[in-house]
């Protein structure tokens, strides 16, 4: 029950977010460094706003990246228990020979926890170990795809499609940049999956089959043995086919600001590790050329609308809601910025309280909308009974129920009226017919 109403409060904050405020698209151009990545995002994790975007909406295949989605779902099974003991099988291994997966190289028969298992999962990103949580977390793995895709609908992935728990590629398993955004905002609200997410190496105790063994990130942004390390950033998860190529979504943060990098489809260059490489550069720049910029504030109106109703006003003050900040280039000219309103009416009737939504406004910025915010009414006005009273009747005389009614009596007093003059034209007519007597013949 409790992992349902975290779903249903999740799927809300992501509502609420598009609308109070709904940040849209303002994406700008890099010019320091080149993306080679076939679709790629940069976000702010703060705000919201996209600072870069490219191919944002198009079908990629996210290999690993789908050991995400499993995580989730193991993790909101009922059978979940961080100390419950599973055991590695012979048929699950079976599977994974010959695939190209990665495998965690447990044996046949070997026993772990679940809380083992998750890690050897997004740490290592063993395609044994997610296959082992497909099986018993889904009662079958087939089943536990239909639970991935289910999630993923529950959470508003419209351009996502799972066939398989692992990343193998397969062509309908495909995701979007929008939908790995959604899916890991998502897992990162989850604390086991994000601590797990953010570990460079994890010791797994020694089992009944083998002693310990530390196995390591397969994301080398976090990894300070490799010459890809970025110091701010913290996970996520990884993935790689030849069909996929090079792909990586992770996070850093720095100095107050939290930003998330999508890179997909890097090339897979021996030399080069594109999507670790790039990543770091969209990170590097967006914290040398961004900051918080106060657009608009609650304490200041910004426009007023005209009142009905009341002798007391003839227009109230509207503010912005919450004070709206956004993340703009450190040499923005605020100045620049305009706010585009929008009314539900031309005019307002009162009784009005202070904090009644009123209209919105757009915040534009170099001809891109940065958001959307709530105007709001600056103080209480009253309204006058006299005015209200007044505005009654008018409402009575003018509606249609009225009309209808005034229009029925008049149709009844011409119908009277016709009938009364048809009465009164057969009565003259009958007045001016006259009495002839009969004249009886004579007898001869």
């Amino acid at each position: 029950m409790k992992k349902k109403i975290f779903s249903i409060i999740f799927i809300i904050i992501v509502l609420v977010s598009m609308c109070l405020p709904a940040f849209k698209v303002s994406a700008y151009e890099v010019s320091q460094f080149n993306v080679s990545a076939n679709a790629a995002m940069l976000v702010s994790m703060d705000t919201g706003e996209v600072l870069y975007e490219k191919n944002r909406y198009e079908r990629v295949y996210p290999a690993s990246i789908t050991k995400l989605m499993t995580a989730i779902v193991m993790l909101e099974s009922e059978k979940y228990d961080p100390d419950a003991k599973i055991t590695m099988t012979k048929e699950i291994l079976d599977l994974t020979l010959g695939t190209g997966s990665a495998i965690s190289h447990l044996k046949d028969g070997e026993i772990i926890t679940h809380f083992d298992l998750l890690h050897l999962l997004l740490v290592s990103s063993s395609g044994d170990c997610a296959l082992l949580v497909a099986d018993f977390f889904g009662d079958g793995i087939d089943n536990f795809v239909t639970m991935m895709n289910e999630k993923a609908s529950e959470l508003g992935m419209e351009n996502s499609s799972f066939l398989n728990p692992t990343g193998l590629h397969e062509d309908g398993h495909y995701m979007t940049v929008q939908d790995i955004y959604t899916m890991t905002t998502y897992a990162l609200q989850n604390k086991t999956i994000k601590d797990a997410c953010g570990i460079s190496r994890y010791k797994l105790p020694p089992t009944n089959l083998s002693p310990e063994r530390t196995f390591s990130t397969t994301n080398f942004l976090q990894d300070t043995t490799t010459n890809y390390y970025y110091r701010y950033a913290s996970g996520v998860k990884t993935g790689f086919t030849d069909e996929a190529g090079r792909c990586v979504v992770s996070t850093a943060s720095y100095n107050g600001y939290n930003y998330m990098c999508i890179v997909m489809g890097c090339k897979n260059d021996p030399t080069r590790r594109h999507e670790f490489a790039e990543s770091a550069e969209f990170y590097r720049w967006a914290f040398n050329n961004f900051s918080f910029k106060e657009i608009a504030n609650s304490e200041s109106p910004v426009c007023e609308i005209p009142v009905n109703l009341s002798l007391d006003t003839d227009f109230v003050p509207l503010y912005v809601e919450k004070s709206f900040v956004s993340i703009l280039p450190n040499d923005a000219d605020t100045s620049t910025i305009v706010l585009d309103y929008h009314f539900k009416s031309e005019s307002v009737d009162a009784p009005i309280k202070k904090g009644d939504v009123l209209g919105t406004a757009d915040v534009i910025f170099a001809e891109n909308v940065l958001g959307t915010v709530n105007l709001v009414a600056g103080n209480d006005v009253a309204s006058s009974p006299l005015l209200v009273a007044v505005e009654f009747f008018k409402d009575i005389i003018t509606s249609v129920y009225v009309k209808i009614i005034f229009a029925v009596i008049v149709a009844l007093i011409v119908i009277y009226i016709i009938i009364c003059i048809v009465m009164n034209m057969g009565r003259k007519n009958k007045r001016r017919v006259k009495y002839i007597p009969y004249d009886k013949r004579k007898d001869k």
